[in-house]
């Protein structure tokens, strides 16, 4: 089955397609709505009549540009709001999905066949696409901020629903895990230390900018925009990085070099605006040997047998151990915050969990310890590690014991839905709209378009 990443990309393809193709009265494009300022072209209609027929979703061909419009009003009170997306998340979101796509295809060629574009073309398209859909689902968080849900009404939203009607939740784990990161040598720090102070000499003496070198050096996922990442707040950052960024006072100038969790960085000042910056940086990673990587996983073998002979827990190693400062309190639990209104769970979908974790415990027994094995954390850390399967929650319809917080979020989404739709209502009501004729005779979801000629 073709995943949802790869119908997004089949969407794209078909927008730059549609973008010059005729209407069935032989237009070339034409505009067909206009709310606000912003007119909506019939070529934006048939971008979406295609994404929705891949997606399969049913929608009346005439309450398509309803929804256009619903999204330009999102996207403008977005502006209005100051919401910015990060760059940096835009990249590693585009990046990933390009990636999938090129396996999907084969190969970058046969993308660019299908698409009769560039890859550096269908890029672009995707970052527009992923930088509205960002802004809007952060518009939509905003006026849901102030929705709250209390424990008493859930359990009446739930009370008189059969136990079968309940939401079926798929299987779940829970894993501990004991995790070792190698460290790099003192002569690998030594030999990152010099290459970023001779980036700072070749900035400072102009013999390059900082953004060209970020584009051919830097490990960060911003190197495609030059190193360059959005305005943020001091929270938004490690504390290493944000001191550093936030003394930056001249744009010309290069910051000492920063170690952070991530790695070891040079910064330069872009603008700062109220609380919050905007800078560029080069991000380099000190290199570990296979060979480590193999003696770190011998010595995580030699714990697992420990563990497996009664000479100490699992809970044990973990808080002793480990390097995993998250879950080594948690007696090694792994845990998450899954967005929204969740609160932290150990509760794990396969999907979840980090590939190469998922792979491990799929086929375990509760009590189960793994062999040592590597993995890639969401800090693109390389990370050696043994997990136990704590448990293993068969597929089951939620109940409010078990699964309490999900309930939860489904009254939560319910009334959130409920606020967006009262804010786009009002919207409508003091909104500019004008509709081409043939375009009115719709039945639409919102009442107010008309009224606005």
């Amino acid at each position: 089955m073709v995943n949802r990443h790869i119908l997004v990309l089949l969407c794209l393809l078909c927008m730059s397609l549609t973008a010059t193709a005729q209407s069935p009265r032989g237009v070339v494009d034409e505009i067909i709505w206009v709310v606000g300022d912003d007119p909506i072209l019939l070529s934006e209609v048939e971008e979406m009549r295609l994404n929705n027929e891949r997606e399969g979703i049913k929608m009346d061909y005439c309450r398509i540009p309803e929804q256009i419009a619903v999204n330009k009003l999102f996207l403008h009170q977005a502006t209005l709001d100051s919401i910015e997306v990060s760059e940096s998340d835009i990249a590693t979101e585009v990046n990933e999905m390009l990636a999938e796509y090129i396996r999907y295809y084969g190969s970058e060629e046969n993308l660019e066949a299908t698409a009769h574009q560039s890859v550096a073309q269908i890029k672009q398209m995707m970052r527009r696409s992923q930088r509205d859909r960002m802004q809007i689902q952060q518009e939509q968080m905003k006026i849901c901020e102030h929705v709250k849900v209390t424990p008493a009404e859930v359990r009446a939203y739930f009370k008189d629903v059969p136990a079968d009607s309940l939401p079926l939740i798929p299987e779940q784990v829970e894993v501990q895990v004991i995790t070792s990161r190698p460290e790099p040598t003192q002569a690998e720090i030594e030999r990152i230390q010099s290459e970023l102070r001779e980036f700072t000499r070749r900035i400072n003496e102009g013999e390059t900018t900082f953004a060209t070198l970020a584009r051919f050096h830097s490990e960060d996922g911003s190197a495609r925009n030059g190193g360059e990442m959005d305005y943020a707040g001091r929270a938004q950052w490690v504390p290493e990085f944000a001191n550093v960024a936030f003394s930056l006072n001249d744009p010309n100038k290069v910051s000492k070099i920063v170690k952070t969790e991530y790695g070891y960085h040079i910064i330069q000042l872009i603008d700062k605006r109220g609380d919050r910056v905007k800078v560029r940086h080069i991000l380099l990673r000190p290199k570990i040997a296979d060979s480590v990587f193999v003696a770190e996983c011998a010595r995580l073998d030699s714990i697992a047998d420990d563990i497996r002979q009664n000479k100490f827990s699992f809970e044990e190693g973990a808080l002793s151990l480990s390097d995993d400062k998250d879950s080594r309190a948690n007696k090694g639990l792994l845990s998450f915050t899954d967005g929204g209104q969740r609160l932290p769970t150990s509760r794990f979908q396969l999907d979840q969990l980090p590939r190469e974790i998922a792979a491990t415990i799929d086929t375990m027994k509760v009590g189960d310890i793994s062999r040592a094995f590597i993995y890639t954390n969401e800090k693109d850390q390389k990370i050696c590690a043994i997990v136990r399967l704590y448990n293993r929650i068969p597929q089951h319809h939620a109940t409010p014991q078990e699964d309490f917080q999900r309930l939860h979020d489904i009254v939560y989404n319910k009334r959130c839905e409920e606020e967006i739709e009262r804010w786009v209502k009002e919207k409508v009501k003091k909104t500019y709209v004008r509709i081409k004729p043939q375009w009115r005779n719709c039945n639409f979801k919102y009442d107010g378009w008309l009224t606005q000629e």
